[in-house]
């Protein structure tokens, strides 16, 4: 019924007056987001790629668009002023053939047994900071598939050939038909027998089972730029998944776990971290001195310095990934420290020089002014 159907803008998720182009786009989404090659066996995602199908069918249409938006549903089922619209037998070829070309590499109705790249393999490696920032090498191991020498990659065992599939005819897509709103619907899915690859290997090599692999453990040799930052990759070229039918490797992904450190904090190429000082330091000013990720340098204080002051190391931050002779800052947070454990002699002098530079303990103890002198010791 009419009535049990969703919207159609609704369905593919634009507003009413959206273009033609909005209207494709969004329907492109959707079907590869839903279409049966993506989901084998998961019935929801087969009835919402046809409910797509439905509205994309419709609303592409001037003519159909305009009924649907005057009558509803009701324009093609016979009803109000629609006079009843026959789907039945509708070409959605050129609208497939252009939503799903780049979906199936432009292949979706010929052969498409051809060379294909392997899948990406992902790793990871941990780091110190300091190698993030200055680059390093790195070993990471793992398990590589490499060509069986047996077979040569066929998977057939020796003496004997792969042949062509016989469900596919060698194509490794297979075409089937399905019922919907608007009749029969043609879809295409990797053959189940060949798995795509337009060949079955009827005796396998007994070295590698028929995969046409060998798996072994290796050591890779990574090289960490300059710069890096936690959870970035470094990309290792044709280091993946061998491909099929002669077609490149794919590459090895190895992300970058840095470790945290206990003094410095990064921000994209800045540092920061705090710098303890003394309060005669910072009274007085003078000579400090400075953990920076080159190894320590001295830093001028200025008298008069307070808690909390930040200070700019100019080029002492990280280095750019893409230029290595670019770096960042260091910002350093001074923190006056506050003696503790203080003897009693410490403690008198801290009294006079109170009393010197403004008197301020003398007036919170309640002290009257002029019988105050320096030395006053009190109790």
């Amino acid at each position: 019924m009419a009535e049990s159907k969703r919207d159609y803008y609704e369905v593919l998720g634009v507003q009413k007056n959206a273009s033609d182009d909005e209207i494709k786009k969004a329907f492109r989404g959707l079907a590869k987001k839903y279409h049966p090659d993506m989901h084998p066996g998961d019935k929801t995602a087969e009835a919402k790629f046809k409910e797509a199908q439905e509205a994309y069918a419709v609303l592409s249409d001037a003519e159909k668009r305009r009924q649907y938006d005057q009558f509803g549903h009701a324009a093609f089922e016979g009803g109000m002023g629609g006079g009843g619209f026959d789907f039945s037998g509708m070409d959605m070829s050129d609208i497939f053939g252009d939503i799903f070309g780049d979906f199936f590499g432009g292949r979706s109705r010929g052969n498409s047994n051809g060379p294909r790249r392997g899948a990406n393999l992902r790793a990871s490696v941990h780091i110190s900071f300091e190698e993030a920032c200055f680059g390093c090498e790195k070993e990471i191991e793992l398990t590589l598939k490499d060509e069986c020498q047996s077979c040569h990659g066929t998977g057939a065992k020796p003496g004997t050939s792969p042949e062509t599939c016989g469900k596919c005819g060698g194509k490794g897509k297979v075409v089937y038909s399905t019922q919907s709103f608007f009749g029969t619907m043609q879809n295409v899915s990797t053959c189940p027998d060949c798995g795509g690859s337009g060949k079955v290997v009827k005796e396998k090599c007994p070295d590698c089972r028929g995969t046409g692999y060998i798996a072994s453990r290796k050591r890779i040799s990574v090289s960490i730029p300059p710069g890096i930052d936690n959870g970035q990759s470094v990309r290792i070229r044709e280091k993946g998944e061998p491909g099929i039918n002669n077609g490149p490797r794919g590459d090895l992904l190895v992300e970058v776990i840095v470790k945290n450190h206990p003094i410095f904090q990064r921000q994209d190429m800045d540092i920061f971290s705090t710098a303890p000082i003394s309060y005669a330091q910072a009274a007085l000013g003078g000579e400090i001195r400075i953990n920076t990720i080159d190894g320590d340098i001295l830093y001028e204080v200025k008298p008069g310095t307070q808690t909390d002051s930040r200070i700019r190391l100019k080029g002492k931050g990280v280095p750019s990934l893409r230029n290595k002779n670019v770096r960042g800052d260091h910002y350093v947070t001074l923190i006056v420290q506050v003696p503790t454990g203080l003897g009693e002699k410490a403690k008198q002098l801290l009294r006079d020089f109170d009393y010197e530079t403004g008197d301020s303990l003398h007036k919170q103890n309640g002290a009257v002014g002029n019988n105050k002198k320096k030395g006053f010791k009190f109790k």
